[in-house]
């Protein structure tokens, strides 16, 4: 024990952690655009190797155009589409894959490196292993996601939409959790790993539903419902929904009931992480405060922007964006909030 001891390096490990947490939220944001292009199912194959090249000649090119021409997407909504239009979806699928490739490298190859050198504190393997698992996991339902709409669907099941986001956003959160962690070892040799806090695992609970449901709001296109706000179409609440089909099945599958839950529910998870930030700044942590705060506001501040400009690229990406960096901030002001001193 006293050999590891000597040869643990936390700070190095968590700073390694932190640079992977930052591919990851910029993995969020390409796979935000890549859904608000429709261009998740450009490529209608899963090549682990070879799929790391693009198609680099005219004739794999129209090799990869005459796949996708099979799938229901073309068939029924892209009829007619140029090459040239094609490439350019098939540019950010093709991007999101090979973001998915490096942060999978990144990560696995530094662990490998940092285990050799017995540089992994003692307590921290297993937790850095299921995080590589997770990462493998994340890779296999991106293409369970992406095949439930090469069939008989024109777009992927917003249910496993949310699986792959919110799988993504919680191994953000756990690495920044083991990062912050790491610091702290660094500092004091002596300190132990936070615990999380009844406040923080509310906080977080509030904050997945709201999550679950911008996850349902970008599968099912639901922002494009109405582009007013606070009113939905003159409406506050759209209640004619009802009239037609069961609440339970409104509301994890009728667009206007997933874009009503979702912008009020976001006041609620406003309230919890407020209560959060307060909590971490009472524990000594102004800065968690301070981010928890300031994401917050940018996200209210973009998702209405996303509705009023009838769901703009840049906006909404940039709110996809922010979202990974609110569940950033929440992990840091949880984290701070049950540090044992």
């Amino acid at each position: 024990m006293s050999s590891l001891l000597q040869t643990a390096r936390p700070r190095a490990v968590a700073n390694w952690l932190s640079a992977v947490a930052g591919l990851i939220v910029l993995m969020v944001a390409v796979g935000g655009i890549t859904r608000l292009t429709e261009s998740g199912l450009s490529i209608t194959e899963w090549k682990l190797v070879t799929g790391i090249l693009p198609p680099l000649s005219e004739a794999a090119w129209l090799s990869e155009f005459a796949k996708y021409k099979q799938i229901p997407e073309y068939q029924q909504l892209n009829q007619g589409m140029t090459l040239a239009a094609f490439k350019g979806i098939y540019f950010w699928e093709y991007l999101h894959r090979l973001l998915g490739r490096v942060i999978g490298l990144a990560f696995a190859l530094p662990l490998a490196w940092f285990a050799l050198r017995r540089a992994i504190p003692q307590g921290y393997g297993l937790r850095l292993v299921t995080l590589l698992l997770l990462g493998g996991l994340q890779g296999a339902i991106g293409w369970w996601m992406v095949t439930s709409g090469l069939a008989e669907r024109t777009d992927v099941s917003h249910f496993r939409l949310a699986v792959h986001l919110l799988l993504a956003l919680f191994i953000l959160a756990v690495l920044i959790w083991t990062a912050l962690d790491l610091y702290g070892l660094a500092r004091n040799a002596g300190s132990r790993p936070a615990r999380l806090t009844r406040l923080g695992l509310g906080a977080g609970a509030i904050l997945f539903v709201q999550l679950v449901f911008g996850a349902f709001t970008a599968g099912l296109n639901a922002g494009l419902v109405t582009n007013e706000w606070p009113l939905m179409n003159g409406k506050l609440f759209p209640g004619e929904v009802l009239a037609v089909r069961p609440f339970f099945d409104a509301l994890v599958n009728d667009p206007a009931m997933i874009h009503w839950v979702h912008r009020w529910w976001a006041w609620v998870a406003v309230a919890a992480l407020i209560l959060l930030a307060r909590a971490a700044r009472g524990a000594g942590n102004r800065a968690a405060a301070v981010a928890i705060h300031a994401a917050l506001g940018i996200q209210i501040l973009l998702g209405i922007a996303t509705v009023m400009t009838g769901v703009d690229l840049v906006v909404a990406a940039l709110h996809q964006l922010v979202g990974a960096l609110v569940v950033a901030a929440t992990a840091w002001g949880a984290h701070a909030a049950g540090r044992r001193r």
